[in-house]
């Protein structure tokens, strides 16, 4: 049980969307991260927490989920170079601890994906650059040839 003295439904707007964001350049910060244990019990991986922190999807938290203890070395492999852009996108090149990635801007690409379980459309990050090139809207690709013939 919670307690929930302080809070007023009345002071706070409600939440209406959790439809997916569009594919697209987003600037965001790390707002939280934890290391938690896979479902099998064979490893560990670090779940980042996103926030858009600029534009019209202000506030929009997205995940990333880095498999950096599994017996799977593949899957080791890409979480560390995924950690590594991330450590470059903030300037943090060695960090003790994943508290020091916090709150340090990023620019993340986002893509739509379909669940292959539900068939639901979610957000996955799919990479992480410097902020520079960010300004809070969707970058859309200006290309005419479709998603499915692009390499």
């Amino acid at each position: 049980m919670a307690n929930l003295d302080n809070f007023n439904a009345n002071d706070i707007e409600p939440t209406s969307d959790f439809e997916p964001i569009p594919a697209g350049k987003y600037l965001a910060v790390i707002t939280d991260s934890e290391m938690k244990r896979t479902k099998s019990g064979t490893g560990h991986y670090l779940e980042l927490v996103f926030q858009v922190i600029d534009g019209p999807y202000q506030g929009r938290l997205l995940w990333s989920r880095l498999n950096l203890d599994n017996p799977n070395t593949q899957a080791v492999q890409i979480a560390q170079g995924e950690l590594s852009a991330i450590c470059r996108a903030v300037g943090v090149m060695q960090p003790k601890d994943s508290l020091e990635l916090h709150n340090l801007p990023l620019l993340v690409t986002v893509k739509c994906k379909k669940r292959e379980d539900n068939g639901d459309v979610v957000n996955e990050i799919r990479g992480y650059t410097r902020k520079e090139a960010a300004n809070g809207t969707p970058q859309r690709e200006t290309t005419d040839t479709p998603p499915w013939a692009r390499r």
